[in-house]
């Protein structure tokens, strides 16, 4: 194999194994995950950089190498080590937190995924100017429809309330 084949060969795996990681719930993985990443993706800088050549000095008469993939590199490897640390920082305060460094599915995004609304549905649009005709979900009425959602669930609640304070005052009336 040539050595250019073996790095591509690395760099493939190196992507697919990092994004394994990244998909997983634990926040250490995802580091370790963005971690490959980043090799990866200065393996991938290195490779589409071309040849080799000499390093750049003044008065060489061989061919050079091109700085700026190197450059590159340099900033890739740099925003990896930012990034990184801002993930162990949150790691860590997970850790602290919920001794546990598990991303568990949230009730409240879990209710609101389920929540049926009519945001994904077809409206009628006055006019023929879109791409899809006269049915489409404009985004307008979504916003409106989700307001209208929210004043529902508000009055809902306030119905709630107001019943079971007409509970509680027939129950001391008894």
């Amino acid at each position: 194999m040539n050595a250019s084949l073996t790095l591509v060969v690395i760099m493939v795996v190196l992507y697919s194994v990092g994004v394994y990681l990244l998909l997983e719930r634990s926040m250490t993985r995802v580091l370790l995950g963005f971690l490959l990443l980043g090799n990866a993706t200065n393996l991938l800088i290195l490779i589409v950089s071309g040849p080799s050549g000499a390093a750049a000095f003044f008065g060489e008469e061989d061919a050079a190498a091109d700085p700026l993939p190197q450059a590159f590199i340099l900033t890739a490897i740099v925003i990896t080590f930012g990034v990184s640390a801002f993930l162990l920082a949150l790691i860590y305060r997970s850790w602290r937190l919920a001794n546990a460094d598990v991303v568990y599915d949230d009730s409240e995004d879990l209710a609101m995924g389920r929540r049926r609304s009519s945001v994904t549905g077809d409206r009628a649009v006055a006019g023929d100017d879109t791409e899809f005709g006269t049915r489409a979900a404009a985004a307008i009425s979504t916003a409106i429809d989700l307001e209208e959602q929210e004043e529902r669930e508000e009055q809902e609640s306030l119905e709630a309330e107001r019943r079971q304070q007409e509970r509680d005052e027939k129950g001391a009336d008894a």
